[in-house]
């Protein structure tokens, strides 16, 4: 049971932030020597700032996690299980609580740092969909432990099989589209949905909001001898539903993608538009992108 403190529980958490910090010292910023000091107006305070929960089992504090939200991203910070509640679902609620407590706030991406040698938490969050940003540095209460940044947005995620008739509808909202795409339950739809699905080398993305479908884009990592071998990204069928045009939704997606390319080790992120879709093209120039090269297609149907 995940459950909340209350107002004036601050020996509470101060009991079990302390045996977290004794159980797994190389695992947080802070240490037990540094917070075993605390007075109680500060443990008041931390209550109080931020939002904590405690995870109880057969009327045992067992686990713990705190969030804080700031410039719109919520943090995921002091996150903790006891040895005896390990490999029992603990961790992963009280995971799912934080992800709620930052969907409650309105924000869109939710961030934590780990160390690396914590090959269980890596495990955890990663199933949750958290994925590394690239960032790392030095644990800061060891500086010898490195430890990586991850990401988790709430905007935008993998599409899922019952996503296939808003994406397509949004590939045939242009005059490009509307020549070329069908009625959303033909099997073809469905067919490439599942191989690009299976596919660890493309990802079907899309942006939602409110339980709706918002934007869709794919992004194909491709490998190739040039540059050493490097791994390049391509970005395809970007599309933003008419509702949430002129909101900078397009401008989030594709710097998500760039975000999550550099993560990957990508050494490039290159696209290609029609060559009549101008505001298209001022778009991708403003984000960087320079149209170096003439691209060349030959339609076989």
């Amino acid at each position: 049971m995940i459950e909340r403190f209350g107002p004036d529980e601050w020996e509470r958490l101060k009991t079990v932030r302390l045996r977290a910090l004794r159980d797994t010292p190389d695992a947080f910023g802070s240490s037990y020597e540094r917070e075993s000091r605390f007075t109680p107006e500060t443990w008041t305070e931390r209550l109080t700032g931020s939002w904590w929960r405690v995870a109880v089992r057969e009327g045992r504090d067992v686990g713990l996690v705190c969030v804080r939200i700031e410039e719109g991203r919520a943090h995921l910070l002091a996150m903790w299980v006891a040895p005896e509640a390990r490999n029992r679902g603990v961790g992963s609620r009280l995971v799912d609580a934080a992800v709620e407590r930052a969907r409650q706030a309105g924000v869109e991406e939710v961030e934590l740092w780990c160390a690396d040698h914590n090959a269980a938490a890596r495990a955890l969050y990663t199933g949750k969909g958290f994925t590394p940003s690239g960032r790392t540095m030095g644990l800061p209460s060891n500086p010898d432990i490195p430890e990586s940044h991850y990401l988790l947005s709430l905007l935008f995620r993998a599409a899922r099989r019952d996503d296939l008739p808003a994406i397509v509808a949004m590939l045939a909202d242009d005059p490009l589209g509307a020549r070329r795409e069908g009625d959303p339950g033909d099997p073809r739809y469905l067919a490439a949905f599942e191989r690009i699905d299976a596919d660890p080398y493309d990802e079907l993305i899309v942006a939602e909001r409110d339980g709706k479908v918002i934007g869709t884009m794919q992004l194909s990592y491709l490998a190739g001898l040039s540059r050493l071998g490097a791994e390049r990204c391509q970005i395809e069928a970007v599309r933003v539903a008419a509702s949430a045009r002129g909101q900078g939704l397009g401008r989030r997606m594709i710097r998500w993608g760039i975000d999550r390319a550099r993560a990957r080790g990508c050494v490039m992120v290159q696209l290609t538009s029609d060559k009549s879709r101008a505001d298209a093209h001022r778009f991708y120039d403003s984000l960087g992108f320079t149209a170096s090269h003439e691209g060349y297609k030959l339609a076989l149907s």
